[in-house]
């Protein structure tokens, strides 16, 4: 393991997201270490990021969710610090992190993703009107993860709510034609494509409850499928990652409806990563240890 020389991961940071990122962070470390790398944490809200340079860091494992660490902002600071660090690149990650211009993005390609409208803090909208086009809706800030922000509204008094609750998190939010169906999501490590994992929840939909503190909340991997269905959902998952620029290791969500059609939600470039999150329950199912994975993420700085 000393090919890898010294490891900076860093965790915490200034987000909403921090508590989530700490978590994932101290789990990197602590498999980094068990594996033998000489690894330690590094938090940008405590010290400047210029730091790394007088601790001699030969990479970083990047841990840090949502702003800050998972837009493309630490890695053009890595870049030009230049220090090799896990995951995608500026622009991936910037474009992942932006829900907006993600589903422009898949618009544009013809990828199949739910209706939307996009809702400007300072630019006049019709509450009722954007009901009447699409009905139920899921209103999401364009630049929080976690689900942070998140509501669904079914009239226009939900959505005035909502949109004020989004506004909180970001000045521009994303508008959904809300999707009756199942939840799923398809991890990628590399050039390779994980198992299907499918999320159920009695949530109303997979919130920040049910992703971080609800014991109800089941995990299906490899998610009940068909291997025609599998292999739909999994290509068009491997397109959207490519599309936005990501690479190394990620995340993409999808819905399918109840007649069979698969959505795309949003694609993650720096996923939770406990020993619980999906990525490496996806990873396990392929016979990667929670080790195995975080080094396999690691090896790809050299």
């Amino acid at each position: 393991m000393s090919q890898f020389g010294k490891v900076a991961v860093l965790l915490g940071g200034h987000s909403a997201e921090r508590e989530v990122s700490l978590r994932s962070g101290n789990a990197v470390l602590k498999a980094l270490q068990a594996a033998g790398i000489d690894a330690f944490a590094f938090d940008p809200q405590e010290k400047p990021l210029s730091a790394l340079s007088q601790l001699n860091v030969d990479r970083v494992f990047i841990a840090l969710h949502g702003r800050g660490g998972e837009d493309g902002t630490v890695q053009g600071a890595l870049e030009y610090l230049g220090l090799p660090y896990t995951g995608s690149g500026v622009l991936g990650s910037a474009l992942a992190m932006d829900k907006v211009r993600c589903k422009h993005l898949f618009s544009a390609a013809g990828l199949s993703t739910s209706p939307y409208e996009v809702v400007d803090a300072n630019q006049p909208f019709d509450v009722e009107a954007i009901i009447e086009r699409h009905g139920k809706v899921m209103v999401k800030p364009s630049h929080e993860g976690s689900s942070i922000g998140m509501s669904q509204a079914s009239n226009a008094n939900e959505l005035s709510i909502a949109l004020q609750e989004a506004f909180k998190f970001d000045s521009q939010v994303l508008v959904e034609r809300w999707i009756t169906g199942r939840e799923f999501t398809v991890a990628m490590l590399g050039s390779d494509v994980l198992p299907v994992i499918e999320m159920t929840t009695p949530n109303s939909f997979y919130d920040y409850q049910a992703k971080y503190q609800s014991t109800t909340t089941q995990y299906h991997c490899p998610a009940a499928l068909s291997s025609g269905e599998t292999s739909t959902l999994q290509a068009l998952a491997k397109h959207a990652f490519d599309l936005v620029g990501a690479s190394g290791w990620g995340r993409v969500d999808a819905m399918q409806d109840k007649e069979g059609h698969f959505y795309l939600l949003e694609v993650n470039t720096v996923p939770g990563m406990t020993e619980k999150s999906l990525v490496p329950m996806a990873a396990k199912a392929v016979g990667l240890t929670f080790e195995q994975l975080v080094v396999r993420i690691l090896e790809q700085t050299l």
